[in-house]
């Protein structure tokens, strides 16, 4: 079985995955309005990650700091972060990195930027990375839309189970740019206040960024794992092709995943799904209906977007550690911004912190051009 050795989030929030976790846990949000930001016009409510912060913990980890951007910083202090409290030596031929993202350096297209041509090139970070920790296997690059964090998680798992590999570090990053929050303002998709995922109030999502890691590794024998280690049990990719980017009607797509990932077990064992969640009309109302139509109406359901914003391509890794937290603390965290249900089936949102000693939490994303998966992850 494929499970997590350590993981490490960087974000608004903190440096640290417990610092993320307690944050969420008490409800409080990385997201801040600011004006005008890029030059656009306007507020915006977004997720920044402390640039003086960064910069001041990469240089205790690197010489030379002018040489990478901002979106190399975050993911190499990730990692190390991530890898500092095991005895894994990166370097080693049975190491894969994957780097998960959707618009890597994007911001470097602007102009006056120091950095070579190639440096926008998506291949060119993923090296960056892997060769900082001195590996010398040909880092993966997943960029599946907003699925990427869990397509990433999956080819992990693959890797793994085939014993190409000893150990995955999979690690995600998205940063905010020009080129993201002017694309989706001119969807007219985003809130000018904290998003409201699954409300009747929702008007919109927030755009965020972070990198964040998991290393993962893998056994035939459970009863090597200590208790409370996180398992990825079973997943599913489905795409339905519905759009370019929105998502299907009647959740062709994720009902198709979904199913494929809860086939073998007991749903009344699941403690929580944790969503998409943009707080757009269209994703929240899909992921409702599939929801409803896998008979998961019940179980407490809960969106991160409201603390992070969207993440895009570190969404599904980010939220994955958040939810693996509460499930190894026995909690399903709340749903902020949930007030009154605004979606087209009855699902059963989380108004407040709760308790629960079930195994497992289902992971649901969907994304741009049909793209949607689900994820099972369970506790030993």
């Amino acid at each position: 079985m494929v499970y997590k050795i350590n993981d490490n989030i960087i974000s608004g929030l903190g440096f640290s995955t417990e610092k993320n976790y307690n944050a969420v846990k008490n409800e409080i949000s990385g997201l801040k309005k600011i004006n005008n930001l890029f030059n656009l016009d306007g507020i915006f409510c977004v997720a920044e990650v402390d640039t003086n912060k960064l910069n001041y913990e990469f240089e205790k980890i690197s010489n030379k700091p002018e040489n990478f951007t901002k979106l190399e910083k975050m993911a190499i202090l990730s990692v190390y972060n991530a890898l500092i409290t095991t005895n894994i030596d990166p370097a080693k031929e049975d190491v894969l990195f994957i780097f998960s993202t959707t618009k890597g350096n994007i911001d470097l297209l602007e102009k006056n930027n120091i950095f070579e041509n190639d440096r926008i090139y998506l291949w060119k970070t993923a090296k960056i990375i892997s060769e900082f920790f001195a590996n010398k296997n040909e880092a993966l690059v997943v960029s599946n839309a907003c699925i990427s964090g869990i397509s990433a998680q999956i080819t992990a798992y693959r890797n793994l189970v085939s014993k190409r590999f000893k150990y995955v570090i999979v690690v995600g990053a998205d940063i905010l740019s020009k080129f993201t929050v002017s694309g989706f303002n001119s969807f007219k998709a985003l809130s000018t206040e904290i998003c409201k995922p699954f409300d009747s109030d929702r008007c919109g999502l927030n755009i965020g960024e972070t990198a964040c890691t998991i290393i993962y590794g893998y056994t035939e024998n459970q009863n090597e794992l200590p208790k409370n280690t996180i398992v990825l049990e079973n997943f599913g990719i489905c795409n339905d092709a519905n759009h370019i980017s929105g998502p299907s009607r009647t959740a062709e797509g994720l009902n198709i995943a979904i199913q494929n990932t809860i086939q073998n077990i007991d749903i009344q064992q699941i403690s929580f799904i944790n969503t998409h969640g943009t707080a757009t009309p269209y994703n929240d109302n899909m992921e409702a209906i599939a929801i409803s139509r896998n008979n998961l109406n019940n179980i407490p359901l809960n969106s991160l977007k409201a603390y992070y914003g969207h993440t895009l391509g570190a969404a599904g890794i980010l939220e994955t550690i958040i939810s693996a937290y509460a499930l190894s603390d026995n909690k399903i965290l709340v749903s902020k911004g949930f007030e009154n249900l605004g979606v087209e089936a009855i699902v059963n949102v989380n108004k407040k912190l709760q308790s629960s000693e079930k195994p497992y939490f289902l992971k649901l994303i969907s994304g741009f051009g049909g793209t949607n998966a689900a994820a099972l992850f369970r506790k030993t």
